[in-house]
């Protein structure tokens, strides 16, 4: 059953110049947290995630490693974007390629549809352009080179030379909507998000937009334009379109009726296309604009951004190999705050596993389950009267639910795993407290032993359903050791808004021996 309400969302559209490293990891299992949280919630949810493989770039890359662009970018997706997904347990609906014919056709109508419309006309341009960026580069982000780039300008993002294009080329008029954008950042404040991100959308628009280019006729990696097939269409032109054409545009009405229009998670550093270029251009077609813009901050690692040109980066499955993929969502989405940037260390990942995951949430699961089967034979006990601190424990997990729905409702993935963690911490003072090992050695106070490991279990019932979006496989894992799956069916029907709701899971559910859902990591010396 679902709820009726749409919930589409986006990652970036990556470009698989080369491998991904945690930076595109940490993008992704937060997209695919948010809409597994919303799929679980009867929500319409669907997941896009994609590669764009055209442009400057990518050619040169191919031309080097002496191959054809197309064989070049399906090695890349299909030896590196594709098993990416399966590292990190992402669930995605659809996975988009800018090469695939029905992105390329569906691009194609788009952009006819836009020149009828007189949004575009040809001229001639000059500008700095970084192919490592695919961007003609504004004034903002030109530095003059030091050391053996001395003299020359540079790309403040790759620290690499510019080269010096002049083209005859088409141009979209951005110009005419200037005002348009500034009406739609102050009408609909949380368009763009965070509020950061949200300030520097708007300095940079009302600074005055200029036209701008976007074809490029001096190679042919590209979608060829519709009126004029001596031009391809500028990479990043080609590019945000994924995210219309994947839901049906120029081909599925109904599909695109029903999905758009939807959510996108990106970069700091590529907010501006989809902020500005994106919206503008939907509005030349005649279409809505995205429901919203989320910017989330960059991945650091030793104080610099995570990059594949500076060889920063870190391979995701070098940190799934030893802590897990449910660790490694966790850490990433738990330990930075989501719109800010954030610092990685293997020592930071490695002591909140060991605190928070299998000191924490691990053990709480495992001596629940140990003390059930112990006690009362592997049944979860029939709870008698509930006392002030028991329900004190069921408030706390209503208002955990409650605090990380509203939180997730804000993409603050960190701000809802903060909340439900209060959960594992209240009980786990819970059972210190009420010491269930000295009360089943006193038969009169079996009730109450039963009270309290009923609390247990049922706080672990919310607790699998709360983070299952995050942690898919250890949450799966410890509904089998409650014996949810005979008693209330497969962990992913369950509605995860209703998860604070008390006394779901039934007495005399069956559990079963449940290993350790975080074991021990040796440390090398």
């Amino acid at each position: 059953m679902t709820s009726g309400r749409s919930f589409y969302i986006t990652t970036p559209i990556y470009y698989p110049s080369d491998v991904p490293h945690i930076g595109h990891g940490y993008t992704t299992v937060a997209v695919d947290t948010l809409a597994r949280w919303h799929r679980q919630a009867g929500d319409d949810a669907w997941m896009l995630t994609g590669t764009d493989e055209h442009g400057q770039k990518m050619m040169r890359a191919a031309a080097a490693n002496g191959v054809t662009p197309q064989e070049w970018v399906d090695k890349l997706v299909t030896e590196a974007w594709f098993p990416l997904l399966k590292t990190l347990d992402v669930a995605n609906d659809d996975f988009i390629r800018t090469t695939q014919e029905r992105h390329e056709t569906r691009t194609q109508k788009f952009w006819q549809s836009i020149y009828d419309r007189g949004y575009v006309y040809a001229g001639e341009y000059e500008a700095l352009y970084c192919v490592g960026c695919e961007e003609f580069k504004p004034e903002s982000e030109i530095v003059d080179g030091t050391g053996p780039f001395e003299g020359l300008k540079v790309c403040v993002i790759h620290s690499k030379p510019l080269e010096l294009l002049h083209e005859k080329n088409y141009f979209f008029k951005l110009s005419e909507f200037q005002d348009r954008l500034l009406a739609l950042y102050r009408d609909q404040p949380e368009f763009v998000q965070p509020e950061s991100a949200r300030n520097e959308v708007v300095a940079f628009v009302q600074q005055g937009l200029k036209d701008l280019s976007i074809s490029r006729s001096a190679f042919d990696w590209g979608i060829p334009i519709p009126w004029d097939t001596s031009h391809v269409l500028y990479v990043w032109i080609d590019a945000l379109l994924n995210y219309a054409t994947g839901v049906g545009y120029g081909a599925d009405e109904d599909t695109f009726a029903r999905r758009w229009p939807g959510y996108h998670v990106v970069g700091k550093d590529i907010l501006r296309f989809h902020a500005v270029i994106w919206p503008a251009m939907l509005m030349a077609a005649g279409l809505d604009v995205p429901k919203g813009v989320f910017a989330h901050g960059w991945l650091l690692v030793g104080g610099e951004k995570m990059s594949k040109s500076k060889a920063t980066g870190i391979a995701p499955e070098t940190l799934v190999e030893t802590f897990g993929s449910d660790a490694f969502r966790f850490y990433f989405l738990s330990a930075i705050a989501f719109g800010q940037d954030g610092s990685f260390s293997w020592e930071d990942l490695s002591a909140r596993y060991q605190a928070e995951l299998a000191n924490g949430f691990g053990n709480l699961a495992s001596r629940t389950i140990a003390m059930i089967g112990k006690y009362f034979d592997g049944a979860v006990p029939e709870p008698g009267a509930y006392t002030d601190v028991d329900l004190a424990i069921q408030k706390t997990v209503q208002d955990a639910a409650a605090r990380a729905d509203e939180a997730i409702e804000r993409f603050r993935i960190d701000e809802a795993i903060r909340s439900i963690w209060t959960i594992v911490d209240e009980l786990n003072g819970y059972i210190t407290d009420n010491e269930p090992w000295a009360l089943a050695k006193d038969e009169a106070q079996r009730e109450r032993l039963a009270t309290v490991l009923y609390t247990c279990a049922e706080g672990l019932r919310a607790l699998a359903v709360l983070l299952s979006p995050v942690m898919p496989q250890s949450t799966a894992k410890l509904w089998t050791a409650l014996g949810a799956d005979d008693a209330l069916g497969a962990l992913a029907g369950q509605p995860i808004r209703e998860a604070g709701a008390w006394g779901i899971l039934p007495a005399g559910a069956v559990t079963q021996t449940l290993a350790p859902l975080f074991p021990r990591i040796e440390q090398a010396d």
